[in-house]
């Protein structure tokens, strides 16, 4: 039997309180999920001894700015870099921060349905 994954919605401005709780209580982050259909949904995922606690931020659109986590998770400037370049999302004080040239694409913010109209 699959153990049930726990989600948790919360705000953009909740988002650093909530993954230093992650990371004091042991977790280690598994990766951030990006997904627009109208609204952003940024899912971060974490996992501890196979128990996984998702944080579900929903954002009304790109111009929401999103604190980053990675003073907190180092790795995570990887997948702040990939949402800023695939969805356009505004992360604001990534570690390292590559504005906007992670990946090199032909379609500026490919992903991003308000960049294509």
């Amino acid at each position: 039997m699959m153990e049930e994954q726990k989600r948790i919605d919360i705000k953009p401005d909740e988002l650093p309180a909530k993954v230093s709780e992650m990371h004091s209580s042991g977790y280690r982050l598994v990766q951030i999920d990006c997904s627009g259909t109208g609204a952003i949904e940024i899912n971060y995922s974490f996992d501890k001894g196979y128990s996984f606690v998702n944080l579900k931020l929903t954002i009304p659109s790109v111009d929401t700015e999103v604190p980053s986590v990675s003073a907190i998770y180092r790795n995570a400037f990887l997948y702040e870099n990939e949402m800023n370049d695939l969805f356009g999302v505004k992360v604001k004080n990534i570690s390292i921060d590559y504005k906007g040239n992670f990946y090199r694409t032909t379609v500026k913010r490919p992903f991003n349905p308000e960049a294509q109209s």
